[in-house]
């Protein structure tokens, strides 16, 4: 059986994969995100999310539980105004941002990243199912565009008291009480939320996995989503 782990501690992004059928184990990373934007120098959003997802992709796959297993990092950064915004971690930083964010746009990028620890050689023993690993370390981002409502000061600081944008990059999502305030998404709206599962299923490609080998019978049910 083929094993997938999310490098990750976000509820959305496990609950992205629960609904559309992905079986995955969560083993969280220890990456101190700070640290690694200071040691590469990187302040290019695009370049932050993918360097992060690497980053928490890489520690995980060192970790000997990894071993057999693929390993899937995610970082997502919000790019304003040519600045990047992470998580703002204080109601102060988040409204600040919000009331910019205003009726106005943004991007949100996500990176992903790919890391392959099956063993390499085509052996019984590789892993369950027998079969070898590729070898495969490789990413990619998928950014999308949000755009925004005009919001007035009483709703935000509503939201903020809810306390769900402290610790989303952005301040806001797209998937809980942020999404009243989005007007539309140019692009995979499942990037918006912290991983896309349509560049999952590319990069597993490239590793010679495909996503139909992670599928169970857990996926949400069609029916009972129009019924709700």
């Amino acid at each position: 059986m083929t094993r997938l782990i999310l490098a990750s501690q976000s509820p959305a992004r496990t609950k992205l994969l629960t609904d559309a059928g992905i079986r995955h184990e969560i083993l969280v990373s220890d990456v101190d995100e700070d640290a690694v934007q200071a040691r590469y120098g990187v302040t290019d959003p695009h370049d932050t999310a993918l360097l992060l997802a690497r980053a928490k992709a890489e520690a995980v796959a060192s970790l000997p539980e990894a071993d057999g297993a693929l390993v899937i990092g995610c970082d997502s950064v919000f790019e304003f105004d040519g600045e990047a915004h992470g998580k703002p971690y204080t109601a102060e930083v988040a409204k600040e941002r919000m009331l910019r964010m205003s009726g106005s746009k943004g991007v949100l990028h996500t990176g992903h990243w790919l890391v392959d620890c099956r063993d390499t050689e085509d052996t019984d023993d590789t892993d369950e199912s027998g079969t070898a690993g590729s070898g495969a370390t490789l990413g990619h981002v998928t950014s999308a565009e949000v755009h925004f409502m005009e919001m007035s000061v009483a709703e935000i600081d509503a939201y903020i008291a809810t306390g769900e944008p402290l610790q989303c990059a952005g301040s806001f999502t797209i998937d809980g009480y942020g999404g009243a305030f989005i007007r539309k998404v140019d692009g995979d709206p499942h990037a918006v939320v912290g991983l896309s599962i349509s560049t999952l299923r590319g990069l597993l490609g490239q590793a010679q996995v495909g996503i139909t080998e992670l599928w169970t019978t857990g996926a949400a049910d069609p029916a009972l989503l129009r019924a709700e």
